[in-house]
């Protein structure tokens, strides 16, 4: 065989006997026929090699989703569709018949008191949207079981979503406001889920019905499940605003006229002088009750009915409350689970009528003790009568700092009385008031392991430094809020460490029925120091230095903070 010849010109170059370029003949120079045969021989072969290899690689696909996957949707899906259906048949009766608000409600009710106690000083007035966030969280992974668990042959998750609606209709047909017709909700929501359970579920049991011929029909599962998840939203997002069509009281009290009091008071005292306003804004003030939702009831609708041991049965409604005189009154309010240091505390103007003259238009019994007030969703509290008797003034409000009451603070009408907690005294949305005795009928918390009365003990709190906070060296602003309704604040002191008291400055305004605001000047010296505060009330009482609960009738502790010095 002949050895090539380097080729060092360019294809364009004639050849060495003046010819054309390689380029154009048939065949490279250099190269025996035989040799340019197998050359082109074994491109050709490779290059449909190429080609063959491409062809042959699987395309990629997205892997479908297991059947178990689609099982767990489908139960997702199912309670989700329970929950939208029954908010919206409950939008025409009452939010509080909804599945998910009736057993809500139970849970509040049953909640032991260890139990609500740890949500109330963890989550604070969050704590009802932590238990909503929790019951999703239950109801998902129940729905999960209910889809692992269904199928064709075995309608065990149709029992499961059966067990749990015949909870959900036991809680609402139980509650104390329910109507006749409170189980339909529930009744229907599970039908509804029960229903695409099944339907899905034989779906998914079905031999050969993909495209491939080998297991269940993915997408139409997946569009099936989304056209049911986009029904439950639907429903839910429909039963949300029918309810706030036919019974939102938005509208009814922003054309509530707050009542001229007799008396005027000046509101604004002491705001600029305080580590904390001395009055306490709507919108920051503490809610801690047991309604999930807050009761929607107009002011046309409501009325209050007094009855029991009295001489007469009297009910109020709004116009014969108008035409009563009405007086301003500023009350400081305060949650018997309120931490030694909490927030759970707060102070307003309140405008409203005196209990004391309702009480006498039905001439109560001198055998009573004691006033069961009742809220429209069936709260009750247990009130010493002698509390809403004498001369602290104790309210039904209609208007808080100049303003309507707020739905969730109990519009139209609450109760207010100086001196005692919340639990025992201020009875939202209030409907009835009962004159009877303590051995005679219970309230909601005494049945539950808290006292009957609730006299709120002398407590003080330091605001200013926040604890572990670091401050220079130097004059230091502390401050803070003292309370002892009704018998007011005498004196605050405060020591730094081990040190000796110190006597705080007392500012104005002095109500013996609202906090009073405190403020003390501190040198302090670099290190880290704890600061320690305590209250003297009007009775000259020192605040107690026993560490307590707050149940069954409020904490007692002194309230320290730590502080860093640069």
């Amino acid at each position: 065989m002949r050895m090539r010849e380097p080729y060092d010109r360019a294809p364009t170059e004639p050849g060495p006997d003046g010819g054309v370029p390689w380029a154009a003949s048939s065949h490279p120079p250099g190269l025996e026929r035989d040799e340019r045969s197998f050359i082109t021989r074994a491109g050709v072969m490779w290059i449909l090699d190429q080609v063959t290899s491409v062809q042959d690689t699987p395309t990629p696909t997205r892997p479908h989703p297991s059947v178990t996957t689609l099982r767990a949707v489908n139960g997702i899906v199912a309670a989700g569709l329970t929950i939208g259906v029954g908010q919206l048949v409950a939008s025409v009766f009452d939010r509080a018949a909804s599945p998910l608000f009736a057993v809500g409600s139970a849970v509040i009710d049953l909640t032991p008191k260890p139990v609500r106690e740890f949500a109330i000083s963890t989550f604070g007035t969050g704590d009802k949207t932590a238990l909503l966030v929790g019951m999703g969280v239950i109801v998902a992974l129940l729905a999960v079981v209910a889809g692992l668990l269904e199928s064709a042959r075995r309608w065990w998750g149709s029992a499961l979503f059966a067990a749990f609606g015949a909870l959900g209709v036991a809680a609402a047909v139980t509650r104390p406001a329910a109507g006749a017709w409170w189980f339909l909700p529930t009744v229907l929501g599970v039908a509804a889920g029960i229903a695409f359970l099944r339907f899905m579920a034989v779906r998914l049991d079905s031999p050969t019905t993909d495209e491939a011929g080998t297991g269940p029909d993915r997408r139409t599962f997946l569009l099936g499940a989304s056209g049911a998840g986009a029904a439950a939203v639907v429903t839910g997002v429909a039963g949300s605003a029918l309810d706030h069509f036919f019974n939102d009281v938005s509208r009814d009290r922003s054309a509530f006229s707050v009542p001229r009091a007799v008396n005027t008071i000046d509101q604004s005292a002491g705001d600029d002088d305080g580590a904390t306003p001395f009055i306490t804004d709507n919108g920051d003030f503490y809610r801690i009750d047991t309604a999930l939702q807050p009761p929607q009831l107009t002011s046309g609708a409501w009325s209050l009915r007094i009855h029991g041991m009295v001489d007469r049965e009297v009910r109020i409604d709004m116009a014969a409350l108008r035409r009563m005189p009405a007086i301003e009154k500023m009350v400081t309010l305060t949650c018997v689970s309120n931490e030694v240091g909490g927030d759970l505390i707060g102070n307003a103007t309140w405008t409203g009528y005196r209990l004391r003259d309702l009480l006498a238009m039905a001439g109560a019994s001198d055998d009573a003790d004691m006033v069961l007030s009742t809220s429209s969703d069936g709260f009750t509290a247990g009130t010493p009568l002698e509390a809403l008797t004498d001369d602290r003034d104790s309210l039904l409000a209609v208007a808080m700092n100049g303003k309507p009451l707020p739905i969730e603070h109990g519009y139209p009408a609450r109760m207010v009385v100086p001196g005692l907690y919340g639990y025992v005294s201020a009875t939202k949305w209030v409907v009835s008031l009962e004159v009877t005795r303590f051995d005679r009928a219970k309230a909601y918390w005494s049945t539950r392991g808290w006292s009957e009365k609730g006299p709120i003990k002398t407590s003080s709190r330091i605001d200013v430094p926040r604890d572990s906070a670091t401050v220079n060296a130097g004059r230091v602003a502390v401050g803070g809020v003292a309370w002892a309704q009704p018998r007011g604040i005498n004196a605050v002191q405060v020591k730094v460490d081990d040190g000796p008291w110190q006597s705080a400055r007392l500012l104005a305004p002095d109500n013996i029925d609202t906090w009073r605001l405190w403020s003390w000047d501190w040198d302090a010296t670099s290190g880290d120091h704890t600061l320690t505060v305590r209250a003297i009330d009007g009775e000259g009482r020192q605040q107690s230095a026993v560490v307590s609960r707050p149940d069954p009738d409020g904490s007692t502790g002194l309230h320290t903070i730590d502080v860093s010095v640069s």
